[in-house]
């Protein structure tokens, strides 16, 4: 079997790792977060908007952090995601903190076979898509659970952000959907200094192909912005210009970093 067609084995290993270092780590600030901070930023924020009593479906929740912020705003939330690891914690997140937040261990594309319910909000949010080889194929999925006139929401990574190397300093990769990029690092993003080693296989997704398999799917964008700003310090050698705004400094304000949409299901 070709590497990339067991991306999903082999990504789960990686973020099974990663987990533990990640929950761990002042960049995911545990004890903030179990003291009520959070982990929701303005960018996502003004899209939800109020969400008391809404059905919130968040794919790719990591270890439920932003799921668990989201019941703690009045949702009712259920969080997805492929890591086993992550799902243990979160549920255990869930208990310690007293949400009812669920959660359910899938990849996202089998996530019909294994949870039937319409919700008002589907959202995901900060280095997802990239897991993820066909967008029509979430575009689909995204469809299946929303309620007619609801909304899915994204907060992303730029797809220029991933044409860089990892110092910002040369174009290394395709704007576009070429190949599957595989690759082997040290380290997380949250904990540059981990002592662990993984390999990942992702997909840079240019947003026409994001517009296409959000628009081929019965969802109309209302809303898009881009932001000249990361919200996390995440990249290497990022400088806080302004509180939790974070940039290159060579590149300063000139490229995009994350942009936000708004869909709603017609």
């Amino acid at each position: 079997m070709e590497t990339k067609d067991n991306y999903i084995n082999i990504n789960k290993e990686a973020w099974n790792k990663k987990t533990s270092f990640h929950i761990e780590s002042s960049f995911y600030d545990m004890p903030s977060f179990l003291s009520g901070k959070s982990t929701l930023n303005s960018i996502e924020l003004e899209l939800l908007e109020n969400v008391i009593d809404k059905k919130i479906l968040h794919l790719q929740c990591h270890f439920g952090q932003d799921s668990i912020s989201l019941s703690r705003m009045g949702a009712t939330v259920t969080g997805v995601d492929f890591s086993d690891a992550a799902i243990t914690k979160a549920r255990e997140l869930a208990e310690t903190t007293g949400t009812n937040t669920q959660f359910i261990c899938c990849d996202i594309y089998s996530l019909p076979d294994n949870l039937n319910e319409k919700f008002d909000i589907v959202f995901t949010s900060y280095g997802t898509i990239g897991w993820l080889p066909d967008l029509d194929k979430w575009g689909k999925v995204i469809n299946h659970f929303l309620k007619p006139g609801g909304s899915f929401i994204i907060a992303e990574f730029h797809p220029f952000v991933w044409m860089f190397d990892n110092g910002f300093s040369k174009i290394d990769y395709s704007y576009f959907n070429e190949e599957a990029i595989i690759e082997t690092e040290t380290g997380t993003y949250a904990d540059k200094a981990a002592d662990m080693e993984t390999k990942t296989i992702s997909w840079n997704h240019d947003l026409s192909e994001v517009f296409s398999g959000l628009i081929n799917n019965n969802l109309e964008i209302k809303t898009f912005k881009e932001y000249n700003y990361s919200p996390y310090d995440c990249f290497n050698d990022m400088e806080e210009f302004e509180p939790k705004r974070y940039r290159i400094p060579h590149l300063q304000n000139k490229i995009p970093f994350v942009y936000a949409l708004k869909a709603v299901k017609k």
